[in-house]
């Protein structure tokens, strides 16, 4: 194309995006794209300087954990919290608005805490008796990775707490690195030849993952905490703030761009402020977040989903770019949900080169009016997925194609199907599916499932890429031989996994019936077919009707179960488990008859001798219980062991009765006397 023709072509484009954006207030395009047409224009100006002229927009102002580190089980779980995507002032009032609700018309006003959302990496740090004795990444929230050498060189974080007399005090915050840090340390690397960092997180991230703590400590970081985990022989002040400013005293260091406020009002209010600071932080942020300040009412609110009702994020708007929407792709995820993938030119959004992007599903394609082909609009906002959010109509070529969701699972051939009311498309392989398989594994032997110790994401990828295992059973056939020949496994980690899978083979019948990954259900849903049922075979014969008899079972809860076990290769996986020794105790249902401890709420507390709190939560739960995380006055009885800590102050307070062990030992056995 003639310099001439361009020029004119880009300074027409350039003044219709003006108008929209100036005029209109409706921008057609991405700013970054905006800026590399103007530039576009500006260097073919400098290259023809006889073409300039008066009027061009260029002469106008415009208005998985690292092999090499240990891992680390959280005592407490490192939870995400939800996000609300709304960046408007309405986002604070959703949040404030579900609070409201979820405590009832006695709340009135709510006080909340507000801080920044920061962009980084978590980190968890114990202290014990107030010296810093690990810290570990957040890893998939249960396990993370121990990078204690590392963040020993983060001169912020102090390696002892002043005036702490905590016996165990688990600080958990975010490692970040400054602009300024990120600028002067990718100057002396340009300065020096060497690899530049693409952006502060990632900075950040890539330090404390390094596996040699000498390459970690030539890297500038910083670290500001946000709250706690594991918390041993120190009383909790009443607030969230209370909690940050306790810290701060210890010699943590705490971000000062905080507040208490009261009301929807007052944290949009605080959104508003931070966003017009934003870009003046010395750091990067992505959003803010608000916390129920009262750790009473944190506890009164609780979680779902694992994550809780009292926290959430209030992001800022996300960065965006331009690219060409190459092809759509299926992925198949562990419970055979078929997500439609972009195959992206490749294009720079968010500080990471960015390829692929989500589509969510075939509805929203469709609401978007996406074509293979199409220019398209990408966000990637913080560690999200990217995601395809709009496409430019104006520049479809003719070639580009409409996309149809397959009506077989691409990876196994199995039939896809969506359940009614369901955005989602599904395989229908379930067990079967190679697509699924890794997951369903992970899943299996997960913590809250089989609980086998030593699975993890590195060892069962090296098991199924190397076909070793093809399907659950196959686990049960490890041998130490085997394990032992794997790269980076060891013949004493192989013996420990192998006498961890044979630990799991004496499960429960709930924890197994969750393991199974059977859509829709899942670990209370499991609970309550295997205490109303009592016996697997059962279930997987139940039809319909009968599943609708157990409390919180809905149609689709029930159809999903036949489904799943009208499924040949499905039982025939159970089938191979329990021939490998796979076994649990079963009864024979309390369909028709009542618990003996059915509308009693029990609270667990402190450490117990002889057995573990989930052993005796089940335990209490197999007698009809509910084993609740709060006390209430609708506790009807606290069991404390050692070191038992506010919730035993709390049933003091509450005038709730209050068991010890040996106590809660004997109601055990009589009540299983008594059935």
């Amino acid at each position: 194309m003639a310099a001439a023709q361009r020029i004119a072509q880009l300074r027409a484009e350039l003044e219709r995006h003006n108008h929209a954006y100036y005029v209109l207030d409706a921008p057609i395009i991405p700013d970054a794209e905006y800026d590399r047409l103007f530039r576009e224009l500006q260097t073919l100006e400098s290259l023809h300087p006889e073409l300039q002229t008066p009027d061009s927009p260029t002469r106008r102002v415009g208005g998985k954990v690292l092999d090499g580190f240990a891992s680390v089980r959280h005592a407490v779980p490192m939870l995400s919290i939800r996000t609300e995507t709304d960046t408007e002032a309405s986002g604070a009032t959703n949040f404030d608005t579900r609070v409201r609700n979820a405590l009832g018309e006695h709340a009135g006003e709510i006080e909340y805490a507000c801080e920044l959302k920061f962009d980084g990496l978590a980190i968890n740090l114990r202290y014990v008796h107030g010296l810093l004795v690990q810290a570990a990444t957040r890893g998939d929230g249960e396990t993370g990775e121990d990078v204690t050498q590392n963040v020993r060189t983060i001169h912020c974080i102090p390696l002892h707490l002043n005036d702490c007399h905590a016996d165990v005090l688990e600080v958990r915050g975010e490692v970040y690195m400054s602009r300024r840090d990120f600028n002067r340390y990718n100057e002396k690397q340009r300065e020096l030849g060497l690899p530049t960092l693409v952006n502060p997180r990632n900075g950040a991230a890539g330090s404390i993952r390094q596996l040699d703590p000498a390459l970690a400590a030539k890297r500038p970081l910083s670290f500001f905490a946000y709250g706690l985990g594991e918390v041993k022989g120190w009383t909790l002040p009443a607030t969230h703030g209370g909690i940050l400013d306790a810290l701060q005293s210890f010699g943590m260091p705490v971000c000062a761009d905080r507040a208490v406020v009261r009301g929807a009002k007052e944290l949009a209010d605080f959104h508003q402020h931070i966003a017009h600071k934003r870009d003046a932080l010395p750091f990067d942020i992505d959003g803010v977040v608000y916390k129920v300040n009262s750790l009473a009412l944190q506890k009164e609110l609780g979680f779902v989903s694992r994550e809780p009702r009292w926290a959430v994020a209030h992001k800022y708007p996300a960065e965006e770019q331009l690219t060409v929407l190459r092809d759509i792709e299926i992925q198949v995820g562990r419970t055979g949900k078929l997500t439609p993938v972009a195959k992206l030119e490749p294009v720079f959004v968010g500080g990471t080169t960015v390829s692929n992007a989500t589509l969510h599903n075939e509805d929203e394609i469709r609401r978007k009016d996406v074509h293979i082909g199409d220019t398209v609009i990408v966000r990637r906002a913080g560690d999200v997925i990217p995601e395809v959010v709009g496409v430019l109509a104006e520049r479809r070529p003719a070639n580009a194609k409409p996309f149809n969701m397959p009506a077989s699972c691409p990876v196994c051939g199995s039939h896809v199907v969506r359940e009614e009311g369901e955005a989602d498309a599904r395989c229908t392989g379930g067990l079967f599916c190679a697509a699924q398989r890794k997951q369903a594994i992970l899943h299996f032997a997960g913590r809250r499932m089989m609980d086998i110790e030593g699975l993890g994401d590195k060892l069962v990828d090296q098991l199924v890429d190397e076909n070793i295992i093809r399907s659950l059973p196959d686990l049960y056939r490890l041998d130490v031989a085997t394990l032992a020949a794997l790269e980076r496994m060891a013949e004493k980690s192989a013996q420990n996994i192998v006498a961890a899978l044979e630990k799991s083979k004496q499960a429960q019948l709930n924890r197994f019936l969750f393991a199974l990954g059977i859509r829709h259900v899942g670990e209370t849903t499991a609970k309550d077919l295997a205490r109303h049922f009592g016996k697997l075979d059962a279930i997987m014969q139940a039809a319909p009707e009968q599943l609708l008899q157990v409390p919180d079972v809905g149609p689709v809860v029930a159809q999903s179960i036949v489904d799943f076990f009208a499924e040949a290769h499905n039982r025939e996986v159970v089938q191979q488990l329990r021939e490998l020794g796979v076994h649990w105790q079963e009864h024979e249902g309390v369909s028709d008859q009542v618990l003996p401890l059915s509308g009693k709420t029990f609270v667990l507390t402190g450490t117990l001798a002889s057995m573990s709190r989930d052993e005796a939560k089940s335990r209490l739960e197999a007698l009809g219980a509910k084993v609740a995380g709060s006390v209430s006055k609708k506790t009807d009885c606290v069991v404390a062991g050692t070191e038992a800590g506010s919730k035993l102050d709390k049933a003091h307070e509450l005038n709730v009765p209050v068991w010890n062990e040996q106590q809660l030992l004997d109601e055990l056995e009589k009540q299983v006397n008594r059935t």
